[in-house]
C-alpha cells in the first residue's frame, strides 16, 4: 500500500505548445522555460494524464478548433483539483461553458497621445497576484472584455470602464481553478515585441509558480 510519503507529487505548471513559433519562444526558451515542468504538444494532451499537473496554462492564440474537442478534457482536470489558465485570442467562450467574450477594435498607437492611459486596473488589490502584477505590467493594449460575468467569475483586472479583462473561478469547477484573460502575452514576447508582456509574464508566471 503506499504510503504518504511514497504518493507522486503534483509537478507544479505545464503548458501547451499549439505548434506556433511564439508558443515554442515563451515556453521552451529562457527567460520563462524553467518555470514549466512539462511542455505538452496540444495533440499529445489526450493522451496525457493532466490532473499531474497543478497548474495547465493555455497560451495565447492556441487555436481554438484543436482546443474544443478538448473541453470535457479540461473540466475534469479543473473539477479533479487542477488550475486551468486560459489565455487571450484563445476564445474560450467557443469551448467552455458560461463564458462571454465581446472583441473590441483594438488600439495599438494609444501610447502616442499625450497623458496617454489605456486605462487597465487592477480590480482585487487583496489578491494574491496583485503583489505581483501591477496596472503597467498588464497594460499594452486590448482585444475584448469578458462581460457579463457569472455569480462565481471574480473580476481581477478590468478596464477603465469596468469591464472584465481577467476572472477567477474557485466555485464552478471546485475544487479546481478557472483563470481567464483577454490579454495575450505569450505571443507578443515570443514574437520578440511589446516589452511590457515580458515583465508581466515574469511576474504572473511567478505569482502562478508560488500557487
Amino acid at each position: 500500500m503506499m504510503t504518504i510519503e511514497q504518493a507522486p507529487q503534483k509537478k507544479s505548471i505545464a503548458a501547451i505548445d499549439g505548434g506556433f513559433s511564439y508558443h515554442h519562444q515563451s515556453l521552451r526558451c529562457e527567460p520563462f522555460a524553467h518555470f514549466f515542468d512539462e511542455v505538452i504538444y496540444i495533440r499529445d494532451v489526450p493522451l496525457t494524464d493532466l490532473t499531474q499537473f497543478g497548474t495547465l496554462i493555455i497560451p495565447c492564440r492556441t487555436n481554438a478548433f484543436h482546443l474544443a474537442p478538448l473541453s470535457e478534457q479540461f473540466q475534469s482536470y479543473m473539477k479533479a483539483g487542477g488550475r486551468l489558465v486560459v489565455m487571450g485570442e484563445t476564445f474560450p467562450d467557443r469551448w467552455l461553458p458560461n463564458i462571454s467574450f465581446t472583441g473590441m477594435e483594438t488600439n495599438f498607437w494609444w501610447w502616442l497621445e499625450k497623458g496617454a492611459d489605456l486605462g487597465v486596473r487592477i480590480v482585487d488589490t487583496n489578491h494574491p497576484m496583485s503583489a505581483h502584477v501591477t496596472k503597467e505590467g498588464a497594460t499594452w493594449h486590448l482585444h475584448g472584455t469578458l462581460d457579463p460575468l457569472t455569480k462565481n467569475q471574480q473580476s481581477l483586472i478590468a478596464s477603465q470602464n469596468g469591464e472584465c479583462l481577467m476572472f477567477e473561478d474557485v466555485s464552478s469547477y471546485a475544487p479546481g481553478t478557472l483563470l481567464v484573460t483577454t490579454l495575450d502575452p505569450f505571443y507578443h514576447h515570443g514574437c520578440h515585441f511589446m516589452p511590457a508582456t515580458t515583465v508581466f509574464l515574469d511576474r504572473f508566471l511567478t505569482w502562478l509558480s508560488e500557487g
